[in-house]
């Protein structure tokens, strides 16, 4: 491995972070999914990174499926804050509380 894997996870860590701290500092759905993305992202990197270290195929493996979810994910979401956007002519998640089941 030519990064070490002490590297790997403190970016993996860094992403994570910062896609949770997206997730619940901001209330912009658009910038909320964004987080959710980057911290797809984080554990996408850590698996591979892993993956690498022990020299086994699994985390690759498990990363690839993963990206196939955060596709499936950006859809759905995507979607969902267009039918928001039309409905309540907002971006605003507060502006959603009556959803809430």
């Amino acid at each position: 491995m030519i990064v070490p894997f002490g590297h790997v996870l403190v970016v993996a860590t860094a992403m994570f972070v910062t896609g949770l701290a997206a997730v619940l500092l901001r209330r912009n759905l658009i910038l909320i999914l964004i987080g959710v993305e980057v911290m797809l992202g984080g554990v996408g990197l850590a698996l591979v990174g892993a993956s690498a270290l022990w020299q086994r195929a699994d985390g690759q493996v498990l990363a690839v499926l993963l990206m196939a979810l955060s596709a499936a994910e950006v859809a759905i979401s995507l979607a969902m804050v267009v039918y928001m956007k039309r409905r309540k002519d907002s971006l605003d998640a507060d502006a959603f509380r009556e959803l809430r089941g």
